[in-house]
């Protein structure tokens, strides 16, 4: 399979170790990193310009919520998952369009689990 075959997906995260640790993760479970942020207007531009599958989001970017970058996706039709140090009902409001919410610390395991729940079977059979 082609490196631009596979499933390709945005991860928003403002802590470096977590989202270098996310990018490992992704990789090694045969996905493609379409871009990583941790601050809000880039991962909106990042949105704006398409170009990838599903999303990983941060609650909580350096005191700013996400939650306009889950709007962004949920107006454009892509699925996304929160993963945050905030329990789901912390978050009740913020992301209404998230199709799971993952409490940190997440086994890597249960985390791909979800990513690979949340994907339309197209995308999903291109991993």
């Amino acid at each position: 399979m082609k490196k631009s075959d596979k499933t390709r997906v945005l991860i928003v995260e403002d802590e470096p170790l977590i989202a270098l640790g996310l990018d490992d993760l992704l990789v090694d479970s045969g996905y493609e990193v379409a871009g990583v942020t941790g601050k809000l207007r880039d991962a909106l531009a990042i949105v704006e310009l398409g170009g990838f599958d599903a999303a990983i989001l941060d609650a909580n970017l350096a005191g700013v919520s996400a939650g306009p970058v889950g709007a962004a996706l949920t107006a454009r039709g892509l699925p996304y998952l929160v993963l945050s140090g905030y329990s789901s009902k912390q978050q009740v409001g913020a992301f209404p369009g998230a199709a799971r919410f993952l409490q940190k610390p997440c086994v890597p395991e249960h985390l791909i689990d979800a990513l690979n729940k949340i994907l339309p079977p197209s995308a999903e059979n291109a991993r």
